[in-house]
Protein backbone atom coordinates (compact mmCIF):
# COMPACT_ATOMS: atom_id res chain seq x y z
CA UNK A 1 0.00 0.00 0.00
CA UNK A 2 1.62 3.30 -1.05
CA UNK A 3 2.38 5.83 1.67
CA UNK A 4 0.53 9.10 1.62
CA UNK A 5 2.51 12.33 1.39
CA UNK A 6 2.08 13.03 5.13
CA UNK A 7 3.48 9.64 6.15
CA UNK A 8 6.37 10.03 3.69
CA UNK A 9 7.20 13.41 5.22
CA UNK A 10 7.06 12.02 8.77
CA UNK A 11 9.27 9.10 7.77
CA UNK A 12 11.80 11.46 6.17
CA UNK A 13 11.83 13.61 9.31
CA UNK A 14 12.35 10.52 11.47
CA UNK A 15 15.27 9.40 9.31
CA UNK A 16 16.88 12.88 9.44
CA UNK A 17 16.44 13.10 13.21
CA UNK A 18 17.86 9.61 13.64
CA UNK A 19 20.89 10.42 11.52
CA UNK A 20 21.37 13.66 13.41
CA UNK A 21 21.23 11.93 16.79
CA UNK A 22 23.68 9.28 15.58
CA UNK A 23 26.04 11.94 14.24
CA UNK A 24 25.90 13.97 17.44
CA UNK A 25 26.40 10.86 19.55
CA UNK A 26 29.47 9.89 17.50
CA UNK A 27 30.82 13.46 17.78
CA UNK A 28 30.41 13.65 21.56
CA UNK A 29 31.82 10.14 21.97
CA UNK A 30 34.87 11.13 19.94
CA UNK A 31 35.34 14.33 21.93
CA UNK A 32 35.00 12.51 25.25
CA UNK A 33 37.71 10.01 24.34
CA UNK A 34 41.16 10.92 25.69
CA UNK A 35 43.54 12.37 23.13
CA UNK A 36 46.04 9.60 22.24
CA UNK A 37 49.59 10.11 23.43
CA UNK A 38 51.92 12.00 21.09
CA UNK A 39 54.53 9.20 21.32
CA UNK A 40 53.43 6.53 23.79
CA UNK A 41 56.03 4.24 25.30
CA UNK A 42 57.61 2.80 28.45
CA UNK A 43 59.45 5.22 30.72
CA UNK A 44 63.26 5.03 30.41
CA UNK A 45 64.98 3.44 33.41
CA UNK A 46 66.99 6.61 34.14
CA UNK A 47 63.79 8.43 35.08
CA UNK A 48 63.31 6.09 38.04
CA UNK A 49 66.41 7.63 39.65
CA UNK A 50 64.98 11.15 39.68
CA UNK A 51 63.37 12.57 42.85
CA UNK A 52 59.61 12.16 43.06
CA UNK A 53 58.91 15.77 44.02
CA UNK A 54 60.37 17.30 40.83
CA UNK A 55 57.66 19.34 39.05
CA UNK A 56 59.53 19.19 35.74
CA UNK A 57 61.41 16.28 34.19
CA UNK A 58 62.93 15.66 30.79
CA UNK A 59 64.80 13.04 28.81
CA UNK A 60 67.12 12.98 25.81
CA UNK A 61 68.23 9.78 24.05
CA UNK A 62 71.43 10.89 22.34
CA UNK A 63 72.45 7.36 21.33
CA UNK A 64 69.21 6.93 19.41
CA UNK A 65 69.53 10.34 17.76
CA UNK A 66 73.17 9.67 16.88
CA UNK A 67 72.05 6.74 14.73
CA UNK A 68 69.80 9.02 12.66
CA UNK A 69 72.46 10.51 10.42
CA UNK A 70 70.00 12.53 8.32
CA UNK A 71 68.09 13.92 11.27
CA UNK A 72 68.20 17.74 11.55
CA UNK A 73 67.76 17.37 15.32
CA UNK A 74 70.89 15.20 15.60
CA UNK A 75 72.85 17.69 13.52
CA UNK A 76 71.47 20.63 15.49
CA UNK A 77 72.70 19.00 18.71
CA UNK A 78 76.11 18.43 17.13
CA UNK A 79 75.80 14.63 17.09
CA UNK A 80 76.74 14.14 13.42
CA UNK A 81 79.62 15.17 11.20
CA UNK A 82 77.31 17.80 9.68
CA UNK A 83 76.79 19.46 13.04
CA UNK A 84 78.37 22.75 14.14
CA UNK A 85 82.01 22.79 15.14
CA UNK A 86 82.95 23.15 18.81
CA UNK A 87 84.48 26.35 20.12
CA UNK A 88 87.98 26.59 21.60
CA UNK A 89 86.85 26.41 25.24
CA UNK A 90 84.88 23.20 24.72
CA UNK A 91 87.74 21.69 22.73
CA UNK A 92 90.03 22.34 25.71
CA UNK A 93 87.48 20.72 28.05
CA UNK A 94 87.40 17.59 25.85
CA UNK A 95 91.21 17.42 25.74
CA UNK A 96 91.56 17.76 29.51
CA UNK A 97 88.64 15.59 30.68
CA UNK A 98 88.58 12.98 27.92
CA UNK A 99 84.80 13.45 27.67
CA UNK A 100 82.91 14.63 24.58
CA UNK A 101 79.11 14.57 24.79
CA UNK A 102 78.96 14.22 21.00
CA UNK A 103 80.38 10.69 21.20
CA UNK A 104 80.39 9.65 24.89
CA UNK A 105 76.98 10.64 26.27
CA UNK A 106 74.14 8.21 25.46
CA UNK A 107 71.20 9.31 27.63
CA UNK A 108 70.31 12.21 29.90
CA UNK A 109 67.42 12.50 32.36
CA UNK A 110 66.89 15.71 34.28
CA UNK A 111 64.65 17.14 36.97
CA UNK A 112 64.00 20.83 37.63
CA UNK A 113 62.37 22.89 40.33
CA UNK A 114 61.55 26.19 38.58
CA UNK A 115 61.54 29.12 41.00
CA UNK A 116 61.55 31.70 38.22
CA UNK A 117 60.96 31.56 34.49
CA UNK A 118 62.46 34.97 33.82
CA UNK A 119 66.17 35.10 32.80
CA UNK A 120 67.18 37.93 35.15
CA UNK A 121 69.89 38.31 37.78
CA UNK A 122 67.95 36.27 40.36
CA UNK A 123 66.09 34.28 37.74
CA UNK A 124 66.77 31.12 35.80
CA UNK A 125 70.37 30.70 36.99
CA UNK A 126 69.14 29.88 40.50
CA UNK A 127 66.64 27.27 39.36
CA UNK A 128 67.71 23.92 40.91
CA UNK A 129 68.41 21.35 38.21
CA UNK A 130 69.51 17.74 38.65
CA UNK A 131 70.73 15.67 35.69
CA UNK A 132 71.79 12.04 35.37
CA UNK A 133 73.87 11.06 32.36
CA UNK A 134 74.69 7.60 31.08
CA UNK A 135 77.64 6.94 28.82
CA UNK A 136 81.41 6.53 28.90
CA UNK A 137 83.36 8.59 31.44
CA UNK A 138 86.97 8.83 32.52
CA UNK A 139 86.26 9.50 36.17
CA UNK A 140 89.79 10.45 37.23
CA UNK A 141 90.26 12.98 34.43
CA UNK A 142 86.82 14.52 34.92
CA UNK A 143 87.38 14.85 38.68
CA UNK A 144 90.80 16.36 38.12
CA UNK A 145 89.32 18.90 35.71
CA UNK A 146 86.58 19.82 38.20
CA UNK A 147 89.15 20.24 41.01
CA UNK A 148 91.07 22.84 39.03
CA UNK A 149 88.70 25.37 40.60
CA UNK A 150 86.53 23.19 42.85
CA UNK A 151 86.83 21.04 45.96
CA UNK A 152 85.78 17.62 47.26
CA UNK A 153 83.14 17.42 50.01
CA UNK A 154 81.29 14.56 51.69
CA UNK A 155 77.55 14.46 51.20
CA UNK A 156 76.31 11.53 53.28
CA UNK A 157 77.74 8.44 51.63
CA UNK A 158 78.69 10.38 48.51
CA UNK A 159 81.95 12.02 47.50
CA UNK A 160 80.95 15.21 45.70
CA UNK A 161 83.01 17.62 43.60
CA UNK A 162 81.77 21.21 44.03
CA UNK A 163 82.67 23.73 41.34
CA UNK A 164 82.02 27.45 41.94
CA UNK A 165 80.42 29.52 39.21
CA UNK A 166 77.22 31.15 38.11
CA UNK A 167 75.39 28.90 38.71
CA UNK A 168 77.52 26.63 40.97
CA UNK A 169 77.80 22.97 40.05
CA UNK A 170 78.12 19.74 42.03
CA UNK A 171 78.83 16.32 40.56
CA UNK A 172 79.24 12.74 41.68
CA UNK A 173 79.60 9.39 39.94
CA UNK A 174 76.85 6.84 40.57
CA UNK A 175 78.72 4.08 38.70
CA UNK A 176 81.35 3.69 36.02
CA UNK A 177 78.74 4.59 33.39
CA UNK A 178 76.58 7.12 35.25
CA UNK A 179 77.22 10.64 36.47
CA UNK A 180 74.93 12.97 38.41
CA UNK A 181 75.23 16.75 38.16
CA UNK A 182 73.31 19.41 40.06
CA UNK A 183 73.30 23.16 39.51
CA UNK A 184 71.60 26.19 40.97
CA UNK A 185 70.88 27.13 44.55
CA UNK A 186 71.96 24.44 47.10
CA UNK A 187 73.20 22.20 44.30
CA UNK A 188 74.82 19.63 46.60
CA UNK A 189 71.56 19.08 48.48
CA UNK A 190 69.93 17.93 45.23
CA UNK A 191 72.37 15.03 44.97
CA UNK A 192 71.20 13.76 48.38
CA UNK A 193 67.73 13.30 46.85
CA UNK A 194 69.16 10.47 44.75
CA UNK A 195 69.28 8.27 47.86
CA UNK A 196 65.47 8.13 48.09
CA UNK A 197 64.04 7.88 44.57
CA UNK A 198 60.38 6.98 44.19
CA UNK A 199 57.84 6.54 41.44
CA UNK A 200 56.05 9.76 40.44
CA UNK A 201 52.37 10.22 41.30
CA UNK A 202 49.79 8.60 39.02
CA UNK A 203 49.04 11.72 36.97
CA UNK A 204 52.72 12.29 36.23
CA UNK A 205 53.20 8.63 35.33
CA UNK A 206 50.41 8.83 32.77
CA UNK A 207 51.86 12.00 31.23
CA UNK A 208 55.29 10.36 31.00
CA UNK A 209 53.80 7.29 29.30
CA UNK A 210 52.14 9.52 26.68
CA UNK A 211 55.52 10.82 25.43
CA UNK A 212 58.12 8.25 26.57
CA UNK A 213 58.38 6.72 23.10
CA UNK A 214 60.07 9.86 21.76
CA UNK A 215 63.87 10.32 21.92
CA UNK A 216 63.37 13.77 23.45
CA UNK A 217 60.54 14.71 25.79
CA UNK A 218 59.63 16.77 28.83
CA UNK A 219 56.78 16.65 31.36
CA UNK A 220 55.73 19.54 33.59
CA UNK A 221 53.33 19.64 36.53
CA UNK A 222 51.74 23.07 36.48
CA UNK A 223 50.39 23.10 40.04
CA UNK A 224 53.85 24.18 41.26
CA UNK A 225 54.70 26.89 38.75
CA UNK A 226 56.17 30.08 40.27
CA UNK A 227 53.83 33.06 40.63
CA UNK A 228 56.04 35.00 38.21
CA UNK A 229 54.75 32.76 35.41
CA UNK A 230 51.13 33.84 35.87
CA UNK A 231 52.01 37.49 36.37
CA UNK A 232 52.89 37.64 32.68
CA UNK A 233 49.17 37.21 31.91
CA UNK A 234 48.25 40.34 33.90
CA UNK A 235 46.63 41.99 30.87
CA UNK A 236 44.40 39.01 30.08
CA UNK A 237 42.28 37.61 32.90
CA UNK A 238 40.83 35.01 30.52
CA UNK A 239 44.24 33.66 29.52
CA UNK A 240 45.43 33.63 33.14
CA UNK A 241 42.31 31.72 34.21
CA UNK A 242 42.80 29.16 31.45
CA UNK A 243 46.53 28.85 32.22
CA UNK A 244 45.71 28.11 35.86
CA UNK A 245 43.23 25.44 34.73
CA UNK A 246 46.00 23.45 33.03
CA UNK A 247 47.06 20.48 35.19
CA UNK A 248 50.14 19.45 33.22
CA UNK A 249 52.13 19.91 30.02
CA UNK A 250 54.03 17.42 27.89
CA UNK A 251 56.41 17.94 24.98
CA UNK A 252 57.59 15.27 22.56
CA UNK A 253 60.10 15.61 19.72
CA UNK A 254 60.16 12.82 17.15
CA UNK A 255 62.48 12.82 14.08
CA UNK A 256 60.63 11.97 10.86
CA UNK A 257 62.93 11.91 7.86
CA UNK A 258 64.36 15.40 7.50
CA UNK A 259 61.72 16.87 9.83
CA UNK A 260 61.21 17.02 13.57
CA UNK A 261 57.62 16.45 14.68
CA UNK A 262 56.96 18.54 17.80
CA UNK A 263 53.82 17.99 19.90
CA UNK A 264 52.91 19.98 23.01
CA UNK A 265 49.91 18.74 25.01
CA UNK A 266 48.10 20.61 27.79
CA UNK A 267 45.84 18.67 30.16
CA UNK A 268 42.98 20.93 31.33
CA UNK A 269 40.60 20.57 34.26
CA UNK A 270 37.57 20.11 31.98
CA UNK A 271 36.56 19.62 28.36
CA UNK A 272 35.00 23.10 28.27
CA UNK A 273 38.29 24.65 29.39
CA UNK A 274 40.13 22.66 26.71
CA UNK A 275 37.74 23.92 24.02
CA UNK A 276 38.05 27.51 25.24
CA UNK A 277 41.85 27.30 25.45
CA UNK A 278 42.22 25.79 21.97
CA UNK A 279 39.98 28.50 20.50
CA UNK A 280 41.94 31.24 22.24
CA UNK A 281 45.31 29.78 21.17
CA UNK A 282 44.16 29.64 17.56
CA UNK A 283 43.10 33.29 17.80
CA UNK A 284 46.47 34.24 19.33
CA UNK A 285 48.24 32.32 16.57
CA UNK A 286 46.57 34.49 13.94
CA UNK A 287 47.35 37.64 15.92
CA UNK A 288 50.99 36.63 16.31
CA UNK A 289 51.29 36.08 12.57
CA UNK A 290 50.21 39.67 11.91
CA UNK A 291 52.48 41.01 14.65
CA UNK A 292 55.54 39.17 13.30
CA UNK A 293 54.89 40.55 9.85
CA UNK A 294 55.16 44.12 11.18
CA UNK A 295 58.42 46.02 10.56
CA UNK A 296 58.77 47.06 14.24
CA UNK A 297 58.77 43.43 15.43
CA UNK A 298 61.07 42.31 12.63
CA UNK A 299 63.69 44.90 13.59
CA UNK A 300 63.99 43.29 17.05
CA UNK A 301 65.15 39.96 15.57
CA UNK A 302 67.72 38.82 13.06
CA UNK A 303 66.59 37.41 9.73
CA UNK A 304 66.97 33.77 10.81
CA UNK A 305 64.90 34.26 13.99
CA UNK A 306 62.15 36.13 12.18
CA UNK A 307 61.93 33.48 9.43
CA UNK A 308 61.74 30.65 11.99
CA UNK A 309 59.00 32.29 14.10
CA UNK A 310 56.93 33.37 11.11
CA UNK A 311 57.06 29.88 9.58
CA UNK A 312 56.30 28.25 12.93
CA UNK A 313 53.27 30.46 13.58
CA UNK A 314 51.91 29.77 10.11
CA UNK A 315 52.38 26.00 10.35
CA UNK A 316 51.51 25.24 13.98
CA UNK A 317 48.20 23.43 14.36
CA UNK A 318 45.91 23.68 17.38
CA UNK A 319 43.43 20.95 18.28
CA UNK A 320 41.56 19.59 21.29
CA UNK A 321 39.88 16.41 22.44
CA UNK A 322 38.32 15.65 25.82
CA UNK A 323 40.43 17.59 28.38
CA UNK A 324 43.52 17.86 26.17
CA UNK A 325 44.76 20.65 23.91
CA UNK A 326 47.52 19.85 21.41
CA UNK A 327 49.87 22.07 19.43
CA UNK A 328 51.78 20.33 16.63
CA UNK A 329 54.55 21.61 14.41
CA UNK A 330 56.85 20.02 11.84
CA UNK A 331 60.27 21.69 12.10
CA UNK A 332 62.23 21.57 8.83
CA UNK A 333 65.97 22.01 8.19
CA UNK A 334 65.16 25.39 6.64
CA UNK A 335 63.54 26.53 9.88
CA UNK A 336 66.75 25.60 11.73
CA UNK A 337 68.81 27.69 9.33
CA UNK A 338 69.82 24.66 7.21
CA UNK A 339 72.34 23.68 9.88
CA UNK A 340 72.32 20.10 8.70
CA UNK A 341 74.00 21.01 5.43
CA UNK A 342 77.67 20.11 5.66
CA UNK A 343 78.48 22.71 3.02
CA UNK A 344 77.33 25.52 5.28
CA UNK A 345 80.01 27.62 7.01
CA UNK A 346 80.91 26.10 10.41
CA UNK A 347 79.19 27.62 13.42
CA UNK A 348 80.26 27.67 17.04
CA UNK A 349 78.53 25.08 19.18
CA UNK A 350 77.05 26.20 22.49
CA UNK A 351 79.39 25.82 25.44
CA UNK A 352 78.35 22.37 26.51
CA UNK A 353 80.58 21.98 29.56
CA UNK A 354 79.31 23.41 32.84
CA UNK A 355 82.71 22.54 34.36
CA UNK A 356 84.60 25.04 32.25
CA UNK A 357 84.13 27.97 34.64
Amino acid sequence: MPLCSTKRALLAIAVIVGLGVAGLSAYFYQQRRPLPGASTGAAPELLSLLPRDAPAIGYLDLARLRRLENSPLAAFLGLTSAGPQADREYTEFVRASGFDYQRDLDQVAFAAWPQSLVPQARGMGENPILAIGEGRFNQERIKAYALRTGRVVRNGSQSVEEVPGSPPLSLTFLSSTRIALASGKNASELLAKLDTPAAPEAGAQERIRRVAGAPIFAVLRTDQLPSSFYSSFGNSTQLERLARSVRGLTLAGQPDGDKIKIAVDAECESMSNALELSTLLDFLRLGSSMALAGPKTRRQMNQEQAAFLLTAVHQVKVGHQDKWVRLTLDVTPEMLGARTNAADPPRSAPRASPLAH
